[in-house]
Formats: C-alpha cells, structure tokens, sequence
C-alpha cells in the first residue's frame, strides 16, 4: 500500500483550494476520499502528481467547484424532492377534483361543491405556490421572476373566482373583473415587453401574446358588464311583497263554509310545508331562516342560483317538494274546478327540481299559498 508523505497531503489540500472548493467539512471528505484512492491503486515507486491529477478528474465534469455549489443546493434545498413530489401530486389531485366535481355537478349528483371546492382550494393554496417557488429558481433576471408571480397570482385569483362563482358566494362579480383587470392590463403587457427584448423568443413571445390577448378577450365578452344585482333587489322586493299579502289575506276572516272537513286541512298542510320548503332554500342561501327587513343594505337578497344540493335525487328537499306535489293533488281532486291549484309545481319538477333557481321555486311557492288563502276567504 502507498503511504503518503506529509509534503503530498499538503499539495492535495493546496490544490482542493485552490480549484474553489472552500467549505471546511467538504474539503475533508474529498481531501479523506482521495487519499484513500492514492494509497489503494498507486503502486510503491508510482508516479504520485499523474495518478492525483488522474484521479481528481473522476470528481467533476467541468471543475471541481461543481460538488461544492451541488452541495449547497441540497442544504439550501434539503426537502426540494420531497417539496417537487407535493407540488405535482397536488396539481394532479387539484385537477382530479375539479374535473369529478364538474362531471357530478353536470350530473346533478351529490357531493359535487365539496369536489370542486377541495379541487380548486388545492390548486389556489398548494399547486400554484410550490409552482412558482420551483420556476422562480430557474431565471436569475428579476423581470421575468416578476411576470412569472404575477402570472401564479393571476392564477391563484381565477381560482379563487371560480370557487366564489360555483359556491355562490357574493363578490364573484367584483373577484373576476380584478382578475380580468390584472391579466388584461398587466400580465399581458409585462409578458410582451419582457419577452420581445430576448432576439432568440421574439417570435414566441409575439404568438403567445397573441393567444392570452385572445382568451382575455373572450373572457371579457363573456361577461356581463352589467351587474345583475339590481334585478336579484327587485326579484327580491317582488318576493317579500307576496309575503305581506299573504299576511294580509291571512287577517282576513275565514268563510264559514271552510272552516272544517278535509279541504281545510289540506290547505293548513300545504301552507306548512311551503314555509318549510321556503324556509330551506332562504337558509341555503342566506345562512337565516327569514330575509331581512334591510336585506339590500346587508346584501342579503335572492338570486337566481341554482338550488342548493339539499334538493338533490333523494336529499331531504326534494322529498318535501314531492309531498307537496302530492298534497296539491289531494287537494286539487275534492275542490271545485275554478278553485284548483296550479301546475307549476309539477312543471319544475318535471323540467328537473334541482335545475331551478332559488327564485322560482320560492315565487311557485308564494302561489300556491296565495291561491289556498284565496280559497279560504
């Protein structure tokens, strides 16, 4: 075995350093390493500056500076595997979750919102943050750093909106025109004047800008510039004048003749259980069994969203409305023919329940009572 002078030892620590491999823990697993190489393989009377010179070349591909900016990396990233797999787990069950969700939602089936709201809530907080962390790391310029986090916030806020819009939160409206606002007077112009400079993505830069100045456009000409809040007041207005009438009608004495038998009681069932059903839909959508008095100073009033999943095949929503249908007709067979209820409970259920608006169902609801009130009176 060779044995290594201390003159030796001395020349592979001065050339280490001098080659730019600073760290202290570093050069003494390299000096350790090839010192036993030299002592394994080089023979007693060997040619010890050749074989060093041989060997140290084994260690690198352009300089030996690579193992030390190598080594740092994975102790400045000592989790980057671990944090690389989670991002792209959470875009691909980010992605699983919306596309399931959008196929229950279309399908009617129960379960759709929680999908889609995990689907893009993972998206929005995980995927889209990890993602620019990773590619910000792959550009040194800080330009393009800034296109790339407008571009994830810009993300980030379309999922946002979307979640705002499929869950019927209020403020969707305001969410998308920021969103809209940003891609369309920010993104799109940073991203043409940072990528037009570079001779080599000129051509790119100018069809990719072409293409997002397209789809801005599209978004924009699918969005109504007009809010519809005013006509969801004035729905709303309409609906709460109905209750004052029926509370009025209500007031007034009962004929004689309806005072008793079968009929009567029908039509105290039928009025129960359409406060029920009214009562489910305004807590579905307003978190409160009754629409205030200020609701259009408090934002509380009734849009034209879809019903609430409670009225799913099966859920307890539509199994009310289905007594109530069944009750209307009970009620339909022992009344006079100019006194019947009428059908449009029956039309929305037919036309698929849980495709109606809040609205409507309410204002069928308003008829139904009002035309059984009349009837008593």
């Amino acid at each position: 075995m060779y044995q290594l002078s201390d003159q030796q030892l001395e020349y592979i620590i001065n050339d280490i350093s001098a080659r730019g491999v600073e760290m202290e823990s570093l050069q003494a697993n390299l000096i350790d390493h090839i010192c036993c190489i030299i002592e394994n393989n080089l023979e007693e009377n060997g040619d010890f500056e050749s074989f060093y010179q041989e060997t140290i070349k084994t260690f690198y591909n352009d300089s030996l500076l690579e193992i030390e900016e190598e080594t740092l990396l994975l102790l400045t990233y000592k989790n980057y595997y671990t944090m690389k797999k989670i991002m792209i787990n959470s875009g691909i069950t980010s992605a699983t979750f919306f596309i399931i969700g959008s196929f229950f939602k279309f399908m009617h089936w129960p379960g759709a919102s929680i999908l889609i709201l995990l689907g893009l809530a993972i998206g929005a907080l995980l995927y889209l943050p990890l993602l620019f962390l990773f590619k910000k790391n792959e550009t040194t310029e800080s330009k393009n750093k800034l296109v790339l986090g407008i571009g994830v916030l810009n993300g980030i806020l379309f999922c946002t909106y979307s979640l705002f819009k499929v869950m019927h939160w209020p403020g969707a409206i305001t969410l998308w025109f920021f969103t809209l606002g940003i891609f369309g007077l920010i993104f799109i112009p940073l991203y043409f004047f940072n990528g037009i400079k570079n001779p080599i993505n000129k051509v790119n830069t100018i069809t990719t800008t072409l293409i997002l100045i397209i789809v801005a456009g599209l978004f924009f000409l699918q969005t109504s510039l007009k809010s519809n809040t005013s006509m969801y007041i004035a729905k709303t207005y309409h609906y709460l004048q109905n209750e004052e009438l029926m509370l009025k009608l209500k007031a007034i004495k009962d004929n004689e003749s309806q005072k008793k038998g079968e009929l009567i009681n029908l039509s105290n069932e039928i009025e129960i259980t359409c406060g029920k059903i009214k009562s489910m839909i305004i807590f579905d959508a307003l978190e409160q069994n009754t629409i205030p008095t200020n609701f259009e100073n408090t934002n509380q009033w009734i849009d034209e969203s879809r019903l609430s999943d409670n009225f799913n095949s099966g859920q307890e929503g539509e199994l009310i409305v289905f007594k109530l249908s069944g009750l209307i007709n009970k009620y339909n067979s022992l009344c006079e023919a100019n006194k019947k209820l009428p059908s449009t409970l029956d039309k929305l259920i037919k036309d698929d329940l849980i495709l109606q608006s809040n609205y409507n169902l309410l204002s069928c609801l308003s008829q139904i009572e009002l035309y059984v009130i009349l009837n008593r009176k």
